[in-house]
């Protein structure tokens, strides 16, 4: 069973997302074939930047089940990112401020190649997180009683 892409669905609900850009990933043949199977859990991935190059931490990508022992993968080593110089020496300005981090979005393929959508967020408190939730059900219940209004 082929899967599009995968998503982090705790990523918006525990960080304010500033902005968002789009890396490319260096993978080994097998993770890339996991990752069409869809085992892949990027719940708890995260970005860091170390000297002038990107890394992807945390991104959990089961073995490949029919591939021998030889050329297996570490389901979570740290993977490369590519991105522009520009882009990098941005990420690492903004990592410096208090709070900021980079999250691990989304990780979809763009045609052949794997990409992995990178959040630049700040951390909510618990009483963000419950405002958020108060104002999507109150924003439901308007869209529900208009929709009943519309019925009739």
């Amino acid at each position: 069973m082929a899967q599009d892409s995968v998503t982090n669905k705790r990523a918006r609900r525990d960080y304010t997302i500033e902005s968002t850009l789009e890396a490319g990933l260096i993978l080994v043949g097998t993770e890339v074939k996991s990752i069409r199977e869809g085992k892949v859990n990027i719940g708890d991935a995260f970005a860091r930047i170390e000297g002038n190059q990107a890394f992807l931490y945390g991104c959990d990508i089961q073995p490949w089940q029919t591939a021998g022992e030889w050329f297996q993968h570490a389901s979570k080593r740290p993977r490369k990112l590519l991105l522009h110089k520009s882009e990098i020496i941005k990420l690492a300005m903004a990592t410096q401020q208090k709070g900021f981090t980079i999250i691990c979005l989304r990780l979809y393929f763009k045609g052949r190649r794997v990409k992995v959508e990178l959040g630049l967020g700040k951390g909510k408190a618990h009483g963000d997180q419950r405002q958020d939730l108060k104002k999507r059900t109150e924003l439901r219940e308007a869209q529900r009683e208009v929709a009943k209004f519309n019925r009739r």
